[in-house]
């Protein structure tokens, strides 16, 4: 969850650092903290609450000298935000300095063992093990490299690790395990970083390390080992994408920013992958392996989980294939039936969600064949499934999703077409018809991102900012879309919200119904309408404000009875959910606004959940 950077160079390394951090605080930011190497000393500087903090400390680095350095941005697991539990942690001996994102496990038991070699512990962090355990192999042993593989052994957990010494100023040492890092060259410089957007600015050329990898490097020279310490060459990529795609642009934050992204981001994710009206997908799914399925289970945490939610409803549709969508922290727990006749899809923004990588895990342990759905190019998610479709969003910086989110959901389509395909329950003219929709999709949210449509967005937020509770409703894949508006105002807004099926509401919640409480209904689904809007009708009779979204040739019928009423275009039904999205996303954004909220960096949230 947090983000490290780490600098070995010819330029000042603590405004490098900084700057770094400043493009991870999206993994965390309770507290952040730089270590430089001085003459034969680490010279530590760390403070809890945001990045600035730390810099004003420091005067934006200026009042750090030194060239080589690691530095960390923190989301709390172990002991609370503080500034003795802010990264870097120093070994007892001041010798060893090491920042940290992911989670020792067995970290109770070291501690007592190294209590127990007289090492003294000042903090209430499982990283401190670390840098006390490289710390006392280091005094046994008299070589650095040696002391981490040795550390590095007796430690069970996640993590990515930028490690200094005091006797080896020139030297940083990084490594990895279930928590992503990336290498990145430059000229006479040398930088390691939780994501690209750290070391953008700097260089192009990277390399993503894998489980076990440790790189020793310096200014001029990088060394590659695997787990069992045998020196590795790793293949260098170049990162396409423009730096300015992890900068706000214009926009006061990133997540409108991210918002108006979503036309671009869905063309080119859709785009690409269909070719003179045919679905090119890029996956190996065959008829013989498809008709043979027993089921399809998607995988996921989070708003990836509410589309695996619609990708039940769209794949049962279209394929006619039993589909479950199950939360992965739940799917090794729940002793899920699964053999060599099961497709497990595995949702992922980051590619490196805990629960959702242990659950990939446990499904391949069992014989299904799997595959990621993944924005990050090599991350653990796409590495450990059988086959990977990106969606190509480019950099999500806010931590509330909102493009890769829609992005994940057009590869959601784009899958339930080539199965359909694959399995004959779709024709091949009705397939090219609904390619043809599909592609009609970025421009359809382009017309809901028009200036009119964000004004009255607004005027609605303005007036209905200050309620504390507010609960979504809709019938099938409105009840879907529901669950992940309904997260976005918990996210951002800190507002109390709970979606439910519209059908639902007299099973039991309608009871919390009261004069003033916020009701957003969504009215999108022809076949439904009334029944949604008999629902809406019992919501008001109980004193409800009501917000519909619905279609535009509905939204007169709807007026009737809401307060407020969105209109968004008609889509191809399957496809519709891409744009009830979009208004919901909006809401969350301004009634955040409104409230005074840090709508980038919502309370107790980071984007990359890396921790179980």
């Amino acid at each position: 969850m947090c983000g490290i950077v780490g600098y070995a160079g010819k330029r000042q390394a603590a405004p490098i650092l900084l700057d770094g951090l400043s493009k991870l605080e999206y993994r965390g930011y309770d507290s952040a903290g730089i270590c430089v190497q001085g003459e034969r000393e680490l010279r530590v500087f760390k403070a809890k609450g945001r990045l600035k903090v730390l810099s004003d400390q420091i005067s934006g680095g200026a009042a750090v000298p030194g060239v080589v350095g690691i530095g960390h941005t923190r989301w709390a697991t172990h002991g609370a935000p503080s500034n003795i539990n802010s990264h870097p942690h120093l070994s007892d001996s001041g010798k060893i300095a090491v920042v940290h994102n992911g989670i020792i496990e067995n970290e109770a038991r070291l501690r007592e063992w190294l209590i127990g070699k007289g090492w003294h512990f000042r903090s209430d962090t499982d990283t401190e093990v670390i840098s006390n355990l490289v710390g006392y192999y280091y005094d046994k042993l008299h070589d650095f490299p040696k002391a981490v593989r040795a550390a590095i052994k007796r430690v069970e957990g996640s993590y990515a690790l930028g490690i200094l010494c005091a006797d080896l100023p020139d030297m940083v040492i990084a490594v990895k395990k279930d928590s992503p890092l990336i290498f990145g060259y430059g000229e006479g410089e040398n930088f390691i970083a939780s994501d690209v957007p750290a070391i953008l600015k700097y260089t192009r050329t990277v390399s993503y390390l894998d489980d076990g990898d440790m790189a020793v490097f310096t200014p001029d020279t990088v060394r590659f080992f695997d787990s069992f310490g045998d020196e590795i060459r790793k293949s260098r990529e170049t990162v396409t994408w423009e730096i300015s795609a992890a900068e706000k642009g214009g926009f006061d934050h990133f997540m409108l920013k991210e918002i108006f992204e979503q036309p671009k981001a869905l063309r080119d994710t859709i785009s690409p992958r269909i070719r003179d009206g045919r679905l090119e997908l890029g996956v190996e799914l065959s008829a013989e392996f498809l008709r043979k399925l027993h089921r399809v289970y998607f995988i996921a945490c989070g708003s990836a989980y509410y589309v695996s939610v619609l990708a039940k409803y769209t794949l049962e549709k279209a394929c006619k294939v039993a589909v479950e969508a199950v939360m992965a922290s739940e799917f090794r727990y729940s002793d899920p039936i699964v053999d060599d006749h099961t497709l497990v899809v595995a949702i992922s923004q980051s590619g490196e969600t805990a629960d959702t990588l242990a659950a990939l895990r446990e499904a391949k342990s069992r014989g299904a064949k799997t595959l990621a759905i993944v924005n990050v190019v090599g991350s653990a998610v796409a590495k450990t499934a059988d086959q990977t479709i990106y969606t190509w969003a480019g950099p999500e910086i806010a931590v509330a999703t909102t493009k890769a989110f829609s992005t994940q959901l057009a590869v959601v389509y784009l899958l339930a077409l080539h199965m359909a395909k694959q399995l004959g329950t779709l024709d091949e003219a009705e397939i090219a018809r609904l390619l043809g929709e599909l592609q009609k999709l970025p421009e359809q949210v382009e017309r809901e991102l028009r200036e009119e449509n964000i004004e009255r967005i607004q005027y609605y937020c303005s007036r209905n900012y200050a309620h504390n509770s507010a609960f979504y409703i809709g019938r099938n894949l409105d009840s879907a879309v529901c669950l992940e508006g309904s997260l976005k105002l918990k996210e951002v807004a800190y507002v109390h919200s709970e979606a439910y099926p519209a059908g639902e509401l007299k099973h039991g919640p309608i009871s919390l119904i009261e004069e003033g409480t916020t009701v957003v209904a969504l009215a999108t689904i022809p076949a439904l309408f009334d029944k949604t809007i008999s629902n809406v009708r019992e919501v008001r009779a109980r004193g409800a404000e009501v917000f519909c979204i619905t279609l535009e040739e509905f939204a007169e019928r709807a007026g009737k009875v809401s307060q407020y009423v969105f209109p968004v275009p008609a889509a191809e039904p399957m496809f519709q959910p891409s744009l009830s999205l979009i208004p919901l996303q909006l809401v969350g954004y301004y009634i955040a606004l409104n409230r005074g909220c840090d709508v980038d960096k919502p309370r107790n949230l980071a984007k990359s959940v890396t921790v179980e």
